[in-house]
């Protein structure tokens, strides 16, 4: 029987930095833990116009979402620690928006992809909200108008990263606390 030959292309979790020995492993437990939330991300993908039809390219067969540990997509707040917003947000669906983000646990993350929801796009009107981040905090942006599948696969990735380094306590932290009451989040 041949031994098995894997595909040198393949990427896989890196093993955090640990103390290891014949049969055992010592490492910090937030490294662990930071390793298990980057590779289970549950999404929530809040569509309102084109770049909801650009993430569904994303979520389909041929790009796949799910080969990077975001199988499951909620559209339950209570269940998911990543809020993707994509499209155009009017002014008066930004409380149902900044109730869909207080109504998710911590830790929580959030994806601003596309143009209309970085900074208005194309739409500098009375009615529409000129970047989600005048209501909720924002970890990071995707441009783009609509933005490609590829574009939205590399901010999952990043979002990843910084999951995966995130420390257990941050949220406790004066920063983080300061940046949820500058939004009036307690």
């Amino acid at each position: 029987m041949r031994p098995v030959q894997f595909n040198n292309k393949v990427k896989t979790a890196d093993i955090p930095e640990s103390y290891t020995g014949e049969g055992f492993m010592a490492t910090k437990f937030d490294s662990v833990i930071g390793l298990a939330r980057q590779n289970s991300i549950w999404p929530l993908p809040f569509a309102t116009s084109c770049c909801g039809i650009e993430f569904m390219a994303t979520a389909a067969s041929h790009y796949d979402i799910a080969r990077f540990g975001a199988e499951r997509m909620s559209f339950s707040p209570r269940q998911c620690d990543l809020l993707m917003v994509m499209g155009t947000i009017s002014k008066k669906m930004g409380p149902v928006l900044r109730q869909v983000y207080l109504q998710m646990a911590e830790p929580r993350w959030v994806l601003s992809v596309g143009a209309c929801a970085c900074s208005g796009g194309i739409f500098d009107t009375y009615s529409v909200l000129q970047g989600i981040d005048q209501i909720i905090p924002v970890d990071v942006y995707v441009p783009g108008c609509p933005p490609r599948p590829e574009a939205i696969l590399d901010g999952f990735m990043k979002i990843q990263d910084l999951v995966g380094q995130e420390g257990l306590r941050r949220r406790n932290s004066e920063q983080y606390k300061a940046l949820m009451g500058s939004y009036g989040i307690q």
